[in-house]
């Protein structure tokens, strides 16, 4: 089957929404992996260049994300390097394509904020108003370096006003890692220990209850999302630690007119 006709059986882009509360004109999805152009094993909505995949079929999948999704401009794609670096979007939106950053801010009408997951943690963040957006790629090296505190440091209304959406990322059940992880969120904040779980020498952590913590800690309340496992719903998402070369689920925000 050719490309051009295997378009034509993509009807539509596989994804996921915040419950939350935030105003209308905030614009906030999580594409899962179903409805694209990808081959196995990046099958097959895979919007990552970096993965290895067939660059025509990315760029196909991507451009079946904005018009699916009715993206006013494209995606300020970055060069995720699993630190804390927080990029603001201005109106020179495309001279940051592949910025190095783990997330990026805006305060810009249809300026899209993404990032990319396949086990990690992807943040969406609004205020109530509306008036400011951020999307934040939070792996366990970002999350226990602070990589959503400066998330939320970008953000001038009040902690209290934001609200925190979390997307597919691994599960407890699933999420193996050795002591000096652990340790390291510890050594960050004691009540980090009570998100491990012991699994004979290693631990099972929960990366969903870790960045809950850290949200609370900075002050921010109302967190939804969670409860997704992308290791174990294989139908639904990539999962890097399941398939090692795989593709990538995108996580987006924009503030529509």
């Amino acid at each position: 089957m050719t490309q051009k006709n295997k378009r034509m059986k993509a009807p539509f882009v596989d994804t996921l929404c915040p419950d939350w509360s935030a105003p209308a004109h905030v614009k906030a999805y999580s594409t899962c992996r179903h409805q694209g152009f990808s081959l196995v094993p990046f099958d097959s909505c895979n919007p990552a260049l970096h993965t290895g995949d067939n660059v025509n079929a990315v760029q196909q999948n991507r451009q079946l994300i904005r018009e699916q999704l009715q993206l006013p401009t494209e995606p300020a794609w970055l060069d995720q390097v699993h630190g804390t670096d927080i990029i603001q979007l201005r109106e020179d939106a495309p001279d940051l394509q592949m910025a190095s950053a783990d997330g990026s801010y805006t305060t810009n009408k249809n300026q899209v904020c993404v990032v990319m997951t396949a086990d990690c943690l992807p943040l969406l963040i609004t205020n109530r108003q509306g008036s400011e957006v951020a999307a934040v790629h939070a792996g366990w090296r970002g999350l226990c370096q602070g990589v959503i505190e400066s998330a939320i440091q970008k953000f001038s209304s009040p902690v209290d006003e934001l609200l925190v959406w979390l997307g597919p990322a691994i599960g407890p059940g699933a999420f193996e890692v050795g002591e000096e992880v652990r340790q390291a969120f510890i050594h960050h904040d004691s009540q980090a220990e009570v998100a491990f779980k012991a699994s004979g020498k290693r631990w099972m952590a929960d990366i969903y209850q870790l960045a809950r913590q850290r949200l609370a800690v900075c002050g921010v309340n109302e967190v939804t999302g969670g409860g997704f496992c992308t290791y174990t719903d294989q139908e639904r998402f990539y999962s890097y630690r399941r398939e090692g070369q795989t593709g990538r689920m995108a996580s987006l925000i924009w503030m529509s007119e």
